[in-house]
């Protein structure tokens, strides 16, 4: 049962590293095959406030989502030499690699699920930096290896004229005394 824990920290680390040297390391050079990342999921999300309408195409087109599902089955069936010694470490990077693509597809369908469901990868599209964020699914190694970088809610605050007074609280018939400074 160890294998739960370990399986779903390996496919978090897994998500950290392949997006950030792979997906964004070699997805920069336009001849790559990982290249549909950075030049064509990128670019229609920003483009659209997080949407990416590759995730509508069919199955059957070479797309950004026919090469990402591609590169999933290829990652789980990696693993499968292992099941017989590791079943619940494998049964749990497979069931890691199904929810990586479902809430991943999810967040680029719905912008307003991807911000109040998964911030960090919203922050990742559509924040300043697009260089950090690299975790899909949770944030666990952006946050142990000080790669997340908060944008979603982060706002420069209110200028001091346009900030209310505080007014003291209104009790029928008692006078509230002024409070010393000590």
């Amino acid at each position: 049962m160890i294998g739960i824990p370990l399986g779903w920290a390996y496919s978090n680390f897994g998500e950290w590293v392949l997006h950030r040297y792979v997906l964004h390391g070699l997805g920069k050079h336009r001849r790559s095959f990982w290249s549909f990342h950075w030049h064509e999921h990128h670019q229609k999300s920003r483009r659209h406030d997080m949407v990416d309408d590759q995730y509508m195409r069919s199955l059957w087109t070479w797309s950004a989502k026919t090469k990402e599902l591609l590169s999933l089955a290829v990652v789980a069936a990696m693993h499968a030499p292992l099941f017989p010694v590791a079943p619940f470490f494998v049964g749990t990077v497979w069931a890691c690699t199904v929810n990586y693509y479902r809430v991943h597809r999810r967040a680029h369908l719905d912008p307003a699920w991807a911000r109040e469901h998964l911030p960090w990868h919203y922050d990742h599209h559509m924040g300043k930096d697009q260089n950090a964020n690299w975790c899909v699914t949770h944030p666990f190694f952006d946050i142990l290896l000080g790669t997340r970088r908060e944008f979603l809610g982060v706002q420069p605050p209110a200028p001091l004229e346009a900030m209310p007074l505080p007014t003291a609280p209104a009790v029928a018939g008692a006078e509230v005394a002024p409070k010393s400074v000590a």
